[in-house]
Parts: structure tokens; sequence; C-alpha cells
């Protein structure tokens, strides 16, 4: 079972996320339950239990000279790197402030703009897809959100990523599209492992993809595309490729 969390010092917009929580819960039969509904950051953060993934959702504007939104997030990244946080905010645009303190939001629910508890219930319902399709296929599908969307992409169809103009932010190519997404591609090297290669620090190139390389010119062919390549990169490509040229 996965525990939710619920953090806001306004009791009637808890209330009314806690209810509206518990009632998709009780129709799509989840298997979570609410664990905490607290006034306080620090009320949930002793009832989180440690070691298990959750879900939390936190207001930004806590009345607390110690904690926000944020400065929470960043502790409940220590405790439960895997979590998924959900921000309550009365502002639509904060993707910059979660990047600004490396953190990762699933989602954020906007108070004014509708009624808050739909808008709580329809972010779970995309929580629990995206938390099916890791158990289904977790080291063989890439998850990311871009614009209103959550994307499951399988590993398989992946070309490349490329560092967008826009900072911060990563290009993903498939044969058929491109998404951009915030993210890093120092994170995605990490994260995916050898079947990638970093031909250039711009770009992580899927490396059964890669068609054709021209050393002398420092570029690669995948899907199609054209990539650049460093000395770094030829030097990982020869790597990989067991030493050829």
């Amino acid at each position: 079972m996965i525990g939710i969390y619920l953090c806001d010092d306004d009791d009637v917009i808890r209330h009314q996320i806690q209810t509206a929580l518990e009632w998709k819960i009780f129709v799509e039969n989840y298997d979570m339950k609410v664990m905490c509904s607290a006034a306080n950051a620090q009320e949930l953060l002793d009832a989180v239990e440690k070691g298990k993934q959750g879900i939390y959702f936190l207001d930004v504007d806590l009345k607390d000279e110690r904690w926000d939104g944020f400065r929470l997030g960043l502790e409940l990244r220590r405790r439960d790197p895997h979590g998924t946080l959900v921000y309550i905010t009365s502002y639509g645009d904060l993707a910059w402030r979660t990047f600004e303190y490396h953190l990762e939001a699933f989602d954020y629910v906007v108070k004014g703009s509708e009624p808050i508890g739909p808008s709580a219930a329809r972010c779970l319902d995309d929580i629990h897809e995206r938390l099916m399709a890791e158990r289904q296929t977790p080291a063989e599908t890439f998850t990311l959100r871009t614009g209103e969307m959550v994307r499951h992409v399988p590993l398989c169809e992946i070309l490349f990523f490329e560092t967008a103009s826009a900072s911060h932010h990563v290009i993903l190519y498939t044969s058929g599209s491109r998404m951009d997404f915030l993210g890093s591609l120092n994170e995605l090297e990490n994260q995916l492992g050898d079947r990638f290669i970093r031909t250039h620090r711009a770009y992580l190139v899927a490396a059964d993809k890669i068609e054709a390389v021209d050393l002398k010119h420092n570029k690669l062919w995948a899907g199609g595309h054209e990539c650049l390549l460093s000395r770094a990169g030829k030097a990982k490509l020869r790597k990989k490729m067991g030493g050829s040229q």
C-alpha cells in the first residue's frame, strides 16, 4: 500500500483535498491510503514511514518560520528519494522554483482556478497511471512530463537526448517525435546507464541507434539525425565498441 501525506495550513483546503483523495481511492480501489493530513510540516514529517515510497501533497506557502513547501520537499526527498511530490499553490507556474531547489515535482494543484478537490483527484489518477507503468516495465520505460501530459516512452524507441536552448531543458527524440522537458543530461546519464553514450556535452545517444560515425568531422547519426561528437565522446564510443575505430 502506498501512503499519501497531505500538508496545508488552510483547514478548508486540506479537508477538500483529503475528501477528494479518499473518495477517488475508494471508487477506483487504489492500493493507497491517506496516512496523514497535517496542518504543519513537523506533524507530517513525524508521520512519514521511513523506507517506504509515498505521495506528498504540499502547500507551497506554509505559515511556518522554519518550513515552506520547497524546504519540506527537500527533506522529503532526502528521506524518500523516489517519492512523488505534488505542490498546492495559488500560482500557476512554479516549475522554475522546483528546479532551483533540485526537486522533481509531478504536478501542481492550483488554488482558485477550479474546485481544488477534483483537481487533486485527477492528479492522483495520473500518479497511479505512472506508478502502474513503472511496475510493469521498471527498467524499460522512461517517464517525463511535457506540458500538461505525463509520458511513458519505451527506452527502445529513444534515439537520443539533446540539451535545449531553454535553460534546464532537455529534448528527447524518437523516430517520430521530439519532447521538451525539465531535466539535465548529467542526471539522465547517471539514470540510464550503459545503454546510452554521452557523445558530447549536449548529446546523450542510444548506443544501439547509432547508424554511422564520422570521426574526422566529429559527427554521428542516429535515426537519421545528426549529433555532435567530442573528443571525450570518441573515447567513450571506442570503449563501447570494443576499441575499434
